[in-house]
């Protein structure tokens, strides 16, 4: 015959008496989740352990230092049984069932009137499990739960009320592979409900997403079809009027070269709150994935990142090529694909060495990621010559000859 399972319930405990008996370490356990509950807490026991001790001389419980007498759960709603005298826990179960006192017992799940389960929370979710006389499956389970919630692979949005979360987040998604993401954007984005995304965003989350998400491409394909950047803020501003929790997927980091700040600030002027979240930048995760370390010692102490989208030459051009070209380090370029030629030529002008190594890594830490090797000399025309096209990230230093050689099973390198 199969086992009748327990029927599951949430105990409302504020100011309701709870009777705790025993104060070792099950006690201890137990203790700080039933003060978190509100609940006017007894402990009876001869001793405490120190834990324990600390919570009754800061007011949290009040402490009886006694044995168990009969009448201490008069009143009670709900009661521990925790110590290693089983005729005590046998007393103190009976007058527990005698009074119709919700009872747990530590030492005889079978006598108890109540089990506890394994509990977890996580941004306002309380989970409770309970798999018979099985504890550690329920902690594995819980533990599952628990951590599919707070990482997003597990999506459980609020359907209540207003969105949960209203206003924008701007999420930095990574390089590119969908694991990169951090936890808190993963979760973020699983609980939204309007999502504009980037091109270079972690796209695969998106088939991930529940079918009621409205998802609007912000891609902005170099020389094609682009959101231009005031319509993506007005977009941001619309859904986030509407009450809608909104994500804002943006590839690699929000704030290194993202236009985040832009994005940020037409909140701000709108009034609607924001959430940044920071983002692995492409400029170290896809080197390091391609084995190049962007500092080694002994070869390069600091490592500098730049924006190559503009030519040196171009008169609206912020960087300083010359005190580049003098730097010993490394120096990172993202969006220079189709500048690298005059990059380099600018940088061998100012003092480089032509024969300084160069890397380009092409759609890095995805299954199409490509490496492509030359130097300062030949970039310009290997880069056309292999058909190197955006994204990929531009690596310029010595650190490229002291990666790690590729093993069987990762990305190809030309």
């Amino acid at each position: 015959m199969a086992e009748t399972p327990a029927y599951p319930v949430g105990l409302r405990l504020t100011g309701r008496r709870v009777v705790v008996i025993g104060g070792g370490q099950v006690a201890q356990r137990r203790l700080p989740a039933l003060v978190a509950a509100g609940a006017d807490v007894v402990l009876i026991s001869p001793s405490a352990t120190p834990s324990v001790d600390v919570m009754a001389e800061t007011g949290e419980i009040r402490w009886e230092r006694r044995r168990y007498e009969e009448g201490d759960l008069a009143g009670a709603w709900y009661a521990l049984i925790a110590t290693r005298d089983r005729e005590a826990n046998d007393r103190a179960s009976a007058e527990a069932e005698r009074e119709r006192v919700w009872c747990v017992r530590s030492d005889d799940a079978e006598a108890a009137t109540a089990w506890t389960p394994a509990t977890g929370r996580t941004d306002g979710v309380t989970v409770a499990v309970l798999t018979g006389n099985d504890p550690r499956r329920s902690a594995a389970v819980r533990d599952a739960i628990v951590e599919g919630l707070r990482n997003g692979s597990l999506a459980a949005p609020a359907h209540r009320g207003p969105a949960r979360n209203p206003g924008v987040a701007l999420v930095g998604g990574g390089p590119g592979d969908p694991d990169l993401i951090t936890v808190r954007g993963r979760r973020l984005l699983a609980e939204a409900d309007v999502v504009i995304a980037d091109r270079l965003g972690p796209r695969d989350l998106l088939d991930e997403l529940p079918p009621h998400v409205q998802v609007i491409d912000a891609a902005k394909i170099p020389y094609g079809r682009f959101m231009a950047q005031e319509a993506i803020n007005n977009a941001l501003v619309e859904h986030a009027k509407a009450g809608k929790a909104v994500v804002r997927l943006k590839g690699g980091d929000p704030y290194v070269f993202g236009r985040g700040m832009e994005e940020a600030q037409a909140l701000a002027e709108a009034g609607i709150p924001c959430t940044v979240v920071p983002g692995i930048s492409s400029s170290i995760s896809v080197p390091s994935a391609a084995g190049i370390p962007v500092t080694h010692r002994g070869v390069a102490h600091e490592f500098t990142v730049v924006s190559g989208h503009v030519a040196p030459e171009d008169p609206r051009s912020l960087v300083d090529w010359a005190s580049l070209a003098r730097l010993t380090g490394t120096l990172v370029i993202l969006m220079g694909v189709d500048k690298i030629g005059a990059i380099a030529a600018t940088l061998v002008a100012h003092g480089k060495s032509p024969e300084t190594p160069v890397a380009v890594v092409q759609e890095g830490t995805t299954a199409a990621q490509r490496r492509v090797d030359a130097t300062l000399a030949t970039v310009g025309e290997t880069v056309v010559a292999r058909e190197v096209r955006p994204p990929a990230v531009i690596v310029i230093g010595d650190v490229v000859n002291v990666g790690i050689p590729p093993i069987a099973g990762e990305p190809a390198t030309d």
